[in-house]
């Protein structure tokens, strides 16, 4: 627990200064990558400790190795110095070839499968040390709710989490931007040679044992939805919490999957698959790429957003 002090008084480079100590585990080895002396980096952990109340780090013979409060702390000061960094590095003057920028760019991994190859090959020409983190976001739906399911991937935005947000969105709250990628709709897929691809018929489908991508494991989908309009229902023999996971079941299996047509075309060579048209009408979704205004003043993310853009 902090000691009641005014954070006016607390130097960020201690937490720099505790950030380097904690992967060397050596008080030399930091102080010569934050060209300081060992003593002065002795006199810096005096001060932290007084700050924390803990030890920190405990001398050994071969350096130092931290105390279960140091290696609690370890995860939140990497992450409030990558926010500051971030910070930072949205007020220097964006130039996309000679940025070494991480950005976080957050999607469903269809629309990652289907999207980040060509923006990665775009990237190594144009921005060549620009780095890109990929989060996985998912659809969260609550029994009996009306909040959307993708708000919590809009929250994430919001909260900086994530810079940009690849998503299946129609509409966006006036705060954020969006921008058209592509229409998907869904398609059947399975094994080459499987018996359904010759005759995809509604009852067909119904008799079929499917795969369905659930994160939560729920047997339940859109597709389930519309069976229950014409009051019909199938049997979901697996699931499994992604998209690019599917693909290797349905290539070794009888299972068959409704999948986006996108992903599908680009990855049935590899897994050797074949696809037919979903036997249900449904509305194709949009996909987007959203962050929000905020967010878009500042040249580098407005920069990716365009690029992003160029792959839809």
């Amino acid at each position: 627990m902090l000691n009641h002090i005014s954070l006016s008084r607390i130097d960020l480079n201690l937490l720099v200064l505790f950030q380097t100590v904690l992967e060397e585990g050596h008080v030399g080895r930091a102080a010569g990558r934050l060209n300081l002396t060992p003593s002065a980096v002795s006199h810096s952990l005096g001060r932290l400790r007084h700050l924390l109340n803990d030890p920190l780090f405990l001398r050994t013979p071969k350096g130092v190795v931290p105390t279960a409060r140091a290696l609690e702390l370890g995860e939140p000061v990497a992450d409030i110095l990558a926010r500051v960094g971030r910070v930072i590095a949205s007020a220097v003057p964006f130039d996309a070839a000679t940025s070494s920028r991480r950005f976080v760019v957050g999607a469903p991994d269809a629309i990652m499968a289907s999207l980040m190859l060509p923006l990665l090959e775009r990237l190594s020409r144009k921005a060549p040390r620009v780095d890109i983190s990929l989060i996985h976001l998912m659809p969260v739906r609550h029994v009996g709710s009306e909040e959307h399911p993708w708000q919590a991937s809009l929250q994430k935005l919001e909260r900086r989490e994530i810079d940009i947000a690849m998503l299946p969105l129609r509409m966006v709250p006036a705060r954020f931007e969006a921008r058209k990628l592509y229409e998907e709709d869904f398609v059947v897929a399975m094994r080459k040679g499987h018996v359904f691809a010759r005759t995809p018929t509604l009852p067909a489908f119904c008799s079929a044992h499917h795969l369905l991508v659930s994160l939560d494991g729920s047997p339940h989908g859109f597709v389930d939805e519309l069976l229950a309009k014409r009051g019909l229902q199938r049997r979901i023999a697996l699931t499994v919490p992604t998209f690019m996971m599917a693909l290797p079941h349905l290539s070794s299996s009888d299972l068959i999957a409704a999948l986006p047509r996108r992903l599908v075309e680009r990855h049935a060579p590899r897994f050797a698959l074949a696809a037919v048209e979903l036997p249900l009408k449904r509305k194709s979704d949009l996909i987007q790429a959203v962050a929000t205004k905020a967010a878009i003043m500042d040249a580098g993310i407005g920069w990716l957003m365009q690029q992003i853009g160029e792959g839809g």
